[in-house]
């Protein structure tokens, strides 16, 4: 068993896939350091790195456990649980995946807007850490579940990625009495050239790398518990960029939410509800990250010279401290 893992991992096609599959954990990753930032830091300064710490181990732990889950149970979590059916008003039939994804973008939109609510109203700014406290097991495990909600997005995609093309091998029952490796057509020639007893068809099905998908799971919780602090210093040294950051999260939970209703097959008032885009959501974000970017070194730039303008530099100093404001 530990020797045909080793082979698969390390195989040319088991290296490429586990390139991609980090590459995917890495883009999808950001979003979790962000929410872990700013819900760590309402336990307080001194606590805020060992809950950051902790909610990432712990949820790291647990997606490993929801991907064999997941993996174990995909036909059943595509069941619909309940659904709507008031003609005109609101039709849906929400799966276990669909009422997750979007239950937690919901609570994501929720958290960004009180978040910049709480900035906008808060009377000293520098001195704030965010709304009301939280104790270390709250905001833990409100980093666990996030990051849960997060995950299946991840699985799911890791999943499209990672697998092999199998035939599972039935008899007249339809019952599952073998698996090949190969396309249902390699699988029947096969069934010719050697026959199996009771087998009397070849049906598609799908083989998931497990473990390559769980290496790179850990493999960005590693990388994302040696990030968390630097993140969190980072928007607590530059606080204009953190508005940046829940609009980000605000952009997460919409995406969430859109995709939870696609899924659902969601209508309001006869309109189906469309995912949004992965290429949107990243362009959008691209944009939002380079205007902010631009804002906050313009805004440096005038208050360099303003500064420099009310100490009576002249404008040939005020040009000096805007060029150097911008360097």
């Amino acid at each position: 068993m530990l020797g045909e893992m080793l082979a698969e991992v390390f195989s040319v096609s088991g290296l490429f896939t586990l390139f991609m599959l980090l590459l995917l954990q890495a883009v999808l990753g950001f979003d979790n350091l962000l929410y872990i930032s700013i819900e760590s830091k309402r336990v307080g300064e001194a606590k805020a790195p060992m809950v950051r710490q902790w909610g990432i181990g712990l949820a790291v732990l647990f997606r490993i456990v929801l991907l064999f889950v997941i993996v174990a149970l995909f036909d059943a979590l595509a069941e619909p649980l309940f659904g709507f059916h008031l003609s005109g008003i609101i039709e849906g039939e929400f799966t276990f995946q669909s009422m997750i994804t979007f239950v937690g973008g919901a609570f994501i939109i929720y958290t960004a807007i009180k978040e910049i609510s709480h900035m906008l109203t808060v009377e000293h700014i520098e001195h704030s850490e965010g709304g009301k406290s939280k104790s270390v097991l709250q905001a833990i495990g409100l980093i666990v579940a996030m990051n849960l909600v997060f995950s299946f997005d991840s699985i799911l995609s890791a999943m499209a990625i990672a697998n092999e093309e199998i035939a599972r091998i039935v008899n007249s029952a339809g019952e599952t009495i073998g698996t090949f490796k190969g396309t249902v057509t390699d699988c029947k020639e096969a069934l010719i050239a050697q026959p199996i007893a009771d087998a009397v068809a070849c049906r598609p099905g799908k083989d998931y790398q497990v473990w390559l998908m769980a290496i790179a799971i850990i493999t960005s919780g590693i990388v994302m518990a040696l990030m968390a602090n630097a993140v969190a210093d980072f928007l607590k040294k530059n606080r204009m960029y953190e508005v940046m950051g829940l609009f980000i999260l605000f952009l997460v939970g919409v995406l969430l939410v859109t995709e939870g209703a696609h899924l659902a097959h969601l209508k309001l008032f006869d309109y189906t509800i469309e995912a949004m885009s992965k290429s949107s959501f990243y362009l959008v974000i691209f944009v939002l990250v380079v205007t902010d970017i631009i804002s906050v070194r313009y805004q440096r730039r005038l208050w360099a010279q303003r500064e420099a303008e009310i100490l009576g530099g002249g404008t040939e100093e005020a040009s000096k401290a805007g060029a150097e404001a911008n360097m």
